[in-house]
């Protein structure tokens, strides 16, 4: 059940980065193991049959992403976040007469979704030299995205509006919160580090091959380079025959292994 689950909380580091506690971070090798972790936390919102909505969600969800790429032979890291947030919609509680348990959960709704309002429009003014400061902390949703919302990112909102002329009120106020949003102006730059890793790891290898040249040098000097082996000389003719197909870019250097090949 919901109410088993550990109660999720929010702590902040020296660095102002924010830490959520009792929640699973799951390293997702495929797309497929992204989709499934993405279904597995959708199943934990809770769904129930309103006024104005045979299945309303009754939370919020949010999905983040943590991507990692480097390029091969590369010691620069390129990291970024995706937040894909799906907000649950606000209700006019004089409308839809709800009581009990739904009333209390639209109440929360309503109040998270008037503190992202709040963000929002804080960073709109601050864009324009309005104001300085941003009530993130006035909710833990806004807290999360505080990144996603007003700093080095680019935000995207999908607002889904009801046909029904009964329903017009809502309609309106969603497409007034997507302008909000559409205010908003970050400045986006792409997140790069080098990984000290990966730079000991080119410089050892690096290291090796100048000293396998050094060795080879050496040998080659002196007359007492080992020769090549038939297997040696089997495989040396497996790339050559390989550089040289029509399939092989022109353009490609040839690398056909150790230094001792091409000194023999």
């Amino acid at each position: 059940k919901l109410e088993d689950l550990p109660k999720v909380t929010l702590r902040e580091d020296e660095d102002r980065n924010m830490h959520l506690r009792n929640l699973s971070v799951n390293m997702a090798a495929s797309e497929e193991d992204a989709l499934n972790l993405l279904f597995m936390g959708d199943t934990n919102r809770v769904v129930a049959e309103t006024p104005m909505n045979d299945a309303s969600t009754r939370s919020h969800c949010l999905f983040i992403i943590w991507v990692d790429s480097t390029q091969p032979g590369s010691d620069v890291v390129r990291r970024s976040k995706l937040h894909l947030v799906d907000l649950a919609g606000s209700e006019r509680v004089s409308r839809t007469h709800v009581d009990g348990t739904l009333l209390k959960e639209a109440k929360y709704i309503n109040l998270s979704l008037h503190y992202l309002e709040q963000v929002i429009v804080a960073l709109h003014e601050r864009s324009t030299g309005g104001r300085d400061h941003v009530p993130y902390r006035n909710s833990m949703m806004t807290n999360v995205l505080r990144d996603s919302l007003g700093g080095n990112c680019k935000t995207t909102m999908i607002g889904c509006i009801a046909v029904e002329a009964s329903n017009i009120n809502e309609s309106i106020s969603t497409c007034r919160f997507a302008q909000r949003v559409a205010q908003i102006k970050n400045n986006a730059k792409v997140n790069e580090e080098l990984d000290p890793n990966l730079l000991i790891a080119r410089l050892k290898r690096e290291v090796t091959e100048l000293k396998e040249e050094v060795r080879v040098a050496r040998a080659g000097k002196d007359g007492e380079a080992d020769p090549l082996t038939e297997e040696d000389i089997e495989k040396c003719r497996a790339l050559v025959l390989q550089y040289v197909s029509r399939s092989a870019d022109p353009k490609e250097s040839f690398i056909c292994g150790s230094v001792e090949r091409l000194c023999a």
